[in-house]
C-alpha cells in the first residue's frame, strides 16, 4: 500500500500527518477520508485549482497531468514545477510527500 507523508501545515495539519492509503485512490479522497479538511469548491472534478499541492516527493511515479489539470494548474496560487491537483492524482505503489500551499487559490483572493 502506497504511504503518504504530509509535511506541517498550520491550518490543514500542524503536525504533519501520516497515512496508507490503497492504491488507485484519489489523493483528495484519501486526504479527506484522513480527517485533512483540503479544499475541493469543485467537488473534484477539476474544474477549479483548489486542491493545489506540491508534490515534493514521489512524483515521477505518477501519472503526467493531462491537458485538463495543467489548465487548472495556471490558476494555482504559487504554481512550482511539482504542483498538483489532488483530485487528478491517483495513487500508485510508490510513497509520496505532499506540502500544502501556504494559500488556496480562494483563500488567497479573501486576503
Amino acid at each position: 500500500m502506497p504511504h503518504i507523508h504530509l509535511l506541517p501545515h498550520p491550518d490543514l495539519c500542524p503536525e504533519g500527518r501520516d497515512f496508507e492509503v490503497k492504491r488507485g485512490a484519489s489523493l483528495c479522497e484519501s486526504l479527506l477520508t484522513a480527517g485533512v479538511a483540503i479544499e475541493h469548491a469543485c467537488e473534484m472534478v477539476a474544474a477549479c485549482a483548489t486542491c493545489h499541492v506540491y508534490v515534493r516527493e514521489g512524483g515521477a511515479s505518477l501519472k503526467e497531468p493531462d491537458d485538463e489539470e495543467n489548465d487548472q494548474l495556471d490558476h494555482a496560487w504559487g504554481l512550482e514545477a511539482q504542483s498538483r491537483l489532488a483530485c487528478c492524482v491517483k495513487l500508485k505503489d510508490t510513497d509520496i510527500t505532499v506540502e500544502f500551499p501556504r494559500h488556496t487559490r480562494n483563500h488567497a483572493r479573501e486576503h
